[in-house]
């Protein structure tokens, strides 16, 4: 008997009719605190992206001490 899995990942890669992935909410419907936390987090991965790899590794290090 194959598992039933009761939560729901998005799914990238599949068609957007294919009916197997869960329906991804529209940026309005959204609470605030969630579109405020999502901003912050994704202004972070650009800043982090455009100061390159470098800036990653320095940061992960400093955790080590």
């Amino acid at each position: 008997m194959p598992r039933q899995f009761m939560t729901y990942q998005f799914d990238l890669l599949s068609g957007p009719h294919s009916g197997k992935t869960a329906v991804t909410p529209q940026w309005q419907e959204l609470p605030a605190e969630t579109r405020q936390a999502l901003t912050v987090l994704i202004a972070r991965l650009f800043v982090d992206h455009a100061n390159g790899a470098s800036a990653i590794q320095q940061k992960e290090t400093g955790h080590d001490a």
